[in-house]
């Protein structure tokens, strides 16, 4: 059993005195590890860091396999955000989320190009990108939200909040006495707008963190996105997005 493919490095744990156990998602084999020998060593250590892209070749006798694998590096991600912490923090809570709630070998392909998006924007951090990759990602898992519109009028005007249980969005009007049990929808998220403000950001974090610990064990998010949703509410804080 073979495969190559450009693959992004989601983690890597150490197995032995040098080796390293990695996890990668693919495009066509989503998510999937590997044993990297001698990955830990001096001349491999700085290829298996999360969220790099590289050229990704899997062998392994049986398909059931852990497997052989090797790489060749493509696009040194996790190096380029090492002076961004903003970045840095975005590229670690991607690279976490997709561990954790991802099927072992199942495809992604959304997913992964989404992933992959994110990655070619670094140093410089586009975060409500990284929002909405978290939406399309509820998409993919089967959990997706329903923001075109009303769930109980149909209307797409005013939209305004999210049902807790279905994902569907509610307006303002609609609201009414269920208004508290409500998740807030951000604006940029219900307009389709590009730019969003600090605050935003974080209402829009805790929408889709909702729906995402559904999908993950013990419905424990990684601390890797929580360390984003933090420097994000330092940024808010002080009314910007542009400190590190």
């Amino acid at each position: 059993m073979e495969w190559q493919s450009p693959a992004i490095v989601l983690a890597a744990r150490p197995l032995g005195e040098t080796g390293l156990v990695v996890s990668l998602l693919t495009e066509a084999q989503g998510r999937h590890a590997g044993l990297a020998k001698g990955g830990a060593s001096r001349a491999q250590a700085a290829l298996w860091q999360p969220g790099n892209l590289i050229e990704a070749r899997w062998v392994a006798r049986l398909a059931e396999q852990l497997g052989a694998l090797s790489g060749e590096l493509v696009h040194p991600a996790a190096a380029r955000a090492l002076d961004a912490p903003l970045g840095l923090a975005l590229l670690s809570a991607a690279c976490a989320m997709a561990e954790a709630v991802l099927p072992d070998r199942a495809p992604y392909p959304v997913a992964f190009r989404g992933l992959l998006a994110l990655i070619a924007g670094l140093p410089v951090p586009a975060l409500a990108d990284y929002v909405r990759w978290e939406a399309a990602l509820l998409t993919e898992l089967g959990y997706g939200l329903d923001l075109d519109r009303c769930a109980l009028t149909g209307t797409t005007d005013d939209l305004a909040f999210v049902s807790p249980r279905s994902g569907r969005a509610v307006s303002a009007a609609a609201a009414g006495p269920w208004r508290a049990r409500l998740l807030p929808l951000p604006g940029f998220l219900a307009q389709e707008r590009v730019a969003a403000a600090p605050d935003e950001l974080l209402v829009g974090l805790r929408l889709t963190g909702h729906f995402l610990a559904r999908a993950v064990p013990g419905e424990v998010l990684p601390a890797a996105r929580g360390r984003l949703f933090d420097r994000i509410a330092d940024l808010a804080r002080a009314g910007s997005l542009t400190g590190s």
